[in-house]
């Protein structure tokens, strides 16, 4: 029989990637993630993944579906048993907390030792844009030093591998130092370390998303940083979108019929996944300014591809004194290109930088559109409300690159 492999998931959010090295054959021991809506979606996906391996699929149709409740669903999963979910911030003050839970499912299920331990702290703190609103505060800005918790779960668990994900930033990051630090952290618990900057547009993800991956080992083993052959897709960024109802700003609704059949890069990326309706296909609304222009954002790119710039529209329209600085501050997602531009947590507050391309709908992409940017399947599922939903969509890692990473780990293992 094929061996099974375990992960820690640190910093896990929506669990993206923790997604990712499930369906690369890989068992969760622990998520831990300090937001609870996030622990939900995860305890939700946790219940998918035990009916579907229980031939019980329906069951979390009927909850997909909204035939059922939340409670109804989660009681009739065995939560004793395969709720790895805990909901602590991982600090100082909750550090020992946190190894007390983690040692208590490893006791159930009777693990002696950690495959991996897999995360990505949360980013802000290091990208170009959270520097600059961050400079104020920066020396008490504790996110800075999440790797140094992040080391002493190394150190308690000692895992085979750990994969610690995050914006390309870090790197030079306070010119270089805390990098720096970072690798002589890990160093000093026992392992070796090589990074690369990868592009979820090369896994067959329609995003470009450039992030860091480090990944590390113990000392002792015969690792090597894994080499990933391009995925490049016969697609276009239209092929995620094309097949979903149109809709009208500020649609709340239940699981909708998809308008059309799916399109070849929906099937072979599994993100259209067999369900007759389609979930979380929500939008958020809109006031008559910025439907002026974002109207006059999509026929400036579907006529031209040429972006708008904020310092160009009539000053009824500006609601920013700034003209100066973040121009594109309204970008239209562009349905003819061969990816998205990047995804993130920002769109939680306004949708102005992910418009949809389509005229005739004229809004922000909805959660369902924004989850298949990031490579989600469509029967995922993102608990609470739309800003959490967004939020935990923009700050995950894309489970299609997650996947690749974990098999090329899972070889080598």
């Amino acid at each position: 029989m094929e061996k099974t492999y375990n992960y820690i998931d640190l910093f896990a959010g929506a669990s993206g990637l923790a997604e990712g090295f499930y369906n690369a054959g890989f068992k969760p021991i622990a998520h831990v993630e300090r937001d609870e809506n996030a622990c939900l979606t995860i305890k939700t996906r946790i219940a998918y993944h035990y009916c579907k391996e229980n031939n019980l699929e329906n069951f979390y149709k009927d909850y997909y579906y909204g035939k059922i409740d939340r409670d109804n669903f989660y009681s009739a999963i065995p939560f004793d048993k395969t709720d790895t979910v805990v909901n602590e911030e991982i600090s100082e003050d909750k550090f020992n907390l946190i190894i007390s839970r983690i040692t208590d499912v490893k006791r159930q299920l009777d693990i002696n030792e950690i495959d991996v331990i897999i995360g990505g702290p949360p980013c802000q703190a290091y990208s170009v844009r959270g520097r600059k609103a961050n400079e104020h505060k920066k020396k008490y800005d504790q996110r800075i030093y999440y790797y140094k918790l992040y080391a002493r779960f190394l150190r308690e668990f000692k895992p085979k591998i750990f994969v610690f994900e995050n914006v390309p930033g870090l790197v030079s990051f306070e010119g270089g130092y805390v990098f720096d630090d970072l690798r002589e952290t890990f160093a000093k618990e026992g392992y070796l370390l090589d990074y690369k900057i990868l592009n979820a547009s090369d896994f067959g993800v329609l995003q470009d998303r450039k992030r860091i991956v480090i990944i590390g080992w113990k000392n002792e083993l015969s690792f090597s940083y894994p080499l990933f052959e391009k995925i490049k897709r016969d697609a276009v960024v239209y092929d995620l979108l094309n097949d979903l109802p149109a809709l009208k700003p500020g649609t709340i609704s239940l699981p909708l019929n998809y308008s059309t059949k799916s399109t070849s890069y929906l099937d072979e990326s599994e993100i259209r996944n067999g369900y007759e309706k389609v979930s979380l296909h929500n939008t958020r609304p809109h006031n008559s300014i910025d439907l002026e222009i974002y109207k006059r954002a999509i026929e400036l790119w579907n006529a031209k591809q040429q972006r708008l710039n904020y310092s160009s529209l009539p000053k009824r329209l500006r609601t920013h004194k700034n003209t100066e600085g973040f121009l594109d501050r309204f970008k239209v997602v562009a349905g003819d290109a061969k990816y998205s531009h990047t995804l993130i947590a920002h769109i939680a507050k306004d949708g102005h930088y992910y418009i949809h391309p389509d005229i005739d709908q004229c809004r922000s992409i909805s959660i369902r559109e924004a989850a298949r940017i990031q490579s989600f399947p469509d029967n995922f599922i993102f608990e609470g409300p739309r800003t959490a939903a967004f939020t935990q969509i923009g700050n995950a890692v894309p489970p299609m690159m997650a996947r690749k990473i974990g098999e090329k780990i899972k070889e080598q293992l």
